[in-house]
């Protein structure tokens, strides 16, 4: 297969079927509304201005036929002339109030668009860890981005021409019956060739519309993966750059090709509608022109019945062309409550309490856990699969029991995928557990506030995330209100003082994406500088030093004895020298505790402690201990 199928097979895998129309409901423009009700006082005086600029609107045309009739009449030149500054005062009014509209218009819809960011945000911040390794970031930017400037022109530009169309086109009409209903009828005979291609169009634009986005999301998980340090390195690795760029020029192209098709039908709705509204003026000046040649209609009339048409069919071309642009708000509306309505899996509780002061018990009772399956945690278009993956929730822990006493250390070790993760991330609490409980000083995890939680457990785990930002604001994540020497004296414990201080721009460096300027020992023990910021009562080490050479392994277990004195840990390690001094020892396998106890008993005993021992230490019967 060349290197083009196989970015087009990647293009339209799973997602990129026809998509149907989009169920576009009640309840979805309800929620739309909900959102809007803060700026209600906005939208008041926003439609109170529509509903003036709506009236100077039709007082134009009045005005132009009196001044017709005065003229054919030969009326005094002065009132000729007042009439003509009465008509350029409604212009200036007019001017005057269309920019207070817009100004009210730009600030609803920013509103909304704050509104909207902040709300999925924060909502996405509460999602369980599942959540993100499950979904795309591009996807979820794309959320915050596209979908949301797209739902607020619902508001900032749609409502505004709605609310004004409308009130425009009900007093045109009113008008136009009193001053000839005869030739009102005729003008609104052609009405049914505005309405009939309206619906159509405007779902052919909502579908278009969605799968733009879908596209564009798609785009932007691309550009967040291929552009970030290890991605960029494993496509250079594999060779395989055309392909990346094929796949993305594939995308890039179809939305290129759906917004011609967007434009081209929106454009020949428009003209269309153009042309209709210019069949129907002709046909108001012939009849209109009969009418006035009989003495039926004055010459007056028939010039402000031809320019009340223009302000007739104008707001019905507009808001013709308004459904299409609600739909496609509409669209993204839905896009943006699709993560509005998943629900976190961890929440605090109504009456949730504080970690208990002093030293702290870390206790599991007969902890038994799955993972969540897909559908519960996330949606198929965040994942780019049709449908999602119902598999699940297969227990992986069966019955875990263990006690850690205030400053002592339990070490977990095991075979990979044994369970020993899972329970870090469960004392934690990235997830809950099913059955059972984890206590710390004798409270369910449940029940305290997450504040105090995450106040009184830090975790480090293998990879040492860091963001890209500088190292003072990476150590400030533990403790905003940390001063310069808290900073230092942090890094001094973790043993990264002197080449923090041997740094140009010292802690103002930036670190890069992901820490990658920084070598991994390094990365690791700036992690351990901001537990140590934090000062929390219990530490939980996730494989902290498996993925480091022995040089930098020996300097991170230096600043993990600083890191552990004085506090209850839990230990996962792989490197079993790591852990001889443990106060205990427990051995997990296949979700369960099948030995426990002290290195020596465990040697001493012969099972699977003894076998993993004998298993790594081969060639080394007397490790160095760290």
């Amino acid at each position: 297969m060349d290197i083009e199928a196989v970015a087009r097979n990647q293009l339209y895998r799973g997602t990129y079927a026809p998509s149907r129309s989009p169920a576009l409901t009640r309840i979805t423009a309800h929620r739309m509304l909900e959102f809007a009700r803060p700026h209600r006082f906005s939208l008041l005086g926003f439609l109170v201005t529509s509903v003036a600029s709506a009236l100077l609107a039709v007082a134009n045309p009045v005005l132009a036929g009196r001044v017709v009739n005065d003229i054919v009449g030969r009326t005094a030149p002065a009132t000729v002339v007042s009439l003509a500054a009465v008509i350029g005062l409604v212009a200036i009014a007019d001017a005057g109030l269309g920019i207070i509209i817009r100004w009210l218009s730009a600030r609803i819809g920013e509103g909304l668009i704050f509104d909207l960011r902040t709300a999925v945000f924060d909502h996405v911040q509460q999602m369980p860890v599942a959540f993100f390794t499950r979904t795309r970031t591009g996807a979820l930017v794309s959320r915050l981005n596209s979908d949301v400037i797209g739902a607020q022109r619902a508001f900032a530009t749609t409502l505004s021409g709605v609310v004004t169309n409308l009130v425009t086109l009900l007093l045109t009409l009113a008008v136009m019956v009193r001053l000839s209903w005869q030739v009102t009828v005729v003008a609104l005979i052609l009405l049914p060739l505005f309405m009939l291609p309206a619906r159509r169009t405007g779902v052919r634009a909502a579908v278009m519309s969605r799968e733009a986005n879908q596209l564009n999301a798609d785009m932007s998980t691309q550009m967040t993966e291929r552009f970030s340090a290890p991605g960029a390195t494993l496509v250079k690795l594999f060779g395989r750059p055309n392909l990346e760029s094929d796949a993305f020029a594939l995308r890039a192209a179809r939305v290129r090709d759906i917004g011609v098709r967007t434009t081209m039908l929106q454009t020949t709705f428009m003209t269309a509608l153009t042309l209709v509204s210019a069949l129907a003026v002709a046909l108001v000046y012939g009849l209109g022109g009969w009418y006035a040649l009989r003495g039926q209609l004055d010459a007056g009339a028939v010039v402000s019945l031809s320019l009340l048409l223009t302000r007739l069919y104008a707001p019905l071309t507009a808001l013709a062309g308004a459904r299409v642009d609600i739909m496609s708000a509409l669209v993204s509306f839905e896009r943006v409550f699709e993560i509005l309505d998943l629900k976190p899996l961890i929440a605090q509780a109504p009456d949730a309490v504080e970690v208990p002061p002093g030293p702290v018990t870390v206790e599991l009772d007969d902890v038994r856990f799955g993972y969540p399956a897909a559908d519960k945690v996330s949606l198929a278009s965040l994942e780019d699969v049709a449908t999602l993956d119902t598999r699940g929730g297969d227990e992986v822990l069966h019955g875990i029991s263990l006690r850690a006493a205030p400053g002592r250390m339990i070490a977990l070790v095991g075979s990979s995928g044994a369970g020993k993760s899972t329970i870090a991330q469960l004392v934690s609490r990235l997830y809950d557990v099913d059955s059972g409980a984890v206590r710390l000083n004798g409270v369910d995890v449940r029940r305290l506030t997450t504040r105090s939680l995450q106040d009184t457990v830090g975790l480090v785990t293998q990879d040492g995330h860091l963001f890209h930002e500088t190292i003072r604001a990476n150590l400030q994540l533990a403790r905003p209100e940390a001063t310069e020497p808290d900073l230092w004296d942090a890094l001094r414990r973790a043993r990264l003082s002197d080449l923090i201080e041997s740094l140009p721009d010292g802690l103002d460096t930036v670190v890069g994406e992901r820490g990658y300027r920084l070598s991994g020992g390094e990365r690791q023990r700036l992690t351990i500088a901001r537990l140590l910021l934090k000062q929390p009562r219990v530490v939980v080490l996730d494989e902290a030093t498996a993925a480091l050479d022995a040089t930098s392994e020996a300097a991170v277990q230096e600043a993990l004895t600083e890191a552990l004195t004085g506090r209850t840990a839990l230990v996962i390690a792989h490197r079993l020298a790591t852990i001889r001094n443990a106060d205990e020892i427990l051995v997990v396998e296949a979700g369960r505790i099948v030995e426990h106890g002290s290195h020596t008993q465990l040697l001493a005993a012969g099972g699977r402690y003894a076998e993993l021992y004998t298993t790594q230490f081969a060639d080394d019967p007397e490790p160095a201990v760290a």
